[in-house]
């Protein structure tokens, strides 16, 4: 069964001033990197290195940001590709969500997972064969 990250669970990985998020991030990535179930895509890739080096309160530096994507990138990674846009811009306009949510959405179902872990969308929901989950104590 795969798992798909959304790029903020993996930002938490790096956040150090979110103890207990980054706890539970680094918690899931080491079993879904442990048990092969996790998959990215490379809009995932894109967006952590943004978040990462600009908008973490302590930043890492881009080296770093970039050690951290070549072993990232040695993991199953979907590359988005035209077909995959156009279905999330359908998805965006049939379920009213962000088109970058709808294209996370639209990257896990190609990569096959069962379980989207994010905190964008409401949890519990499903598209498809695809179950939304925060892994975050709702508190």
């Amino acid at each position: 069964m795969r798992i798909f990250f959304d790029t903020n669970i993996l930002v938490y990985v790096f956040d150090n001033d979110s103890p207990e998020k980054q706890a539970i991030a680094r918690e899931r990535l080491r079993s879904a990197v442990v048990d092969g179930s996790l998959v990215l895509s490379t809009q995932v890739l894109q967006e952590f290195h943004v978040a990462v080096t600009r908008k973490l309160e302590n930043p890492v530096t881009p080296e770093v940001s970039e050690e951290i994507l070549q072993n990232l990138s040695r993991l199953p990674i979907l590359s988005v590709d035209p077909p995959l846009v156009l279905a999330a811009a359908r998805l965006s306009r049939v379920h009213t969500i962000s088109f970058w949510d709808a294209l996370i959405v639209e990257s896990a179902i190609a990569a096959g997972a069962a379980t989207l872990l994010t905190e964008d969308l409401q949890a519990g929901r499903v598209f498809g064969q695809l179950r939304v989950e925060n892994p975050f104590p709702v508190t």
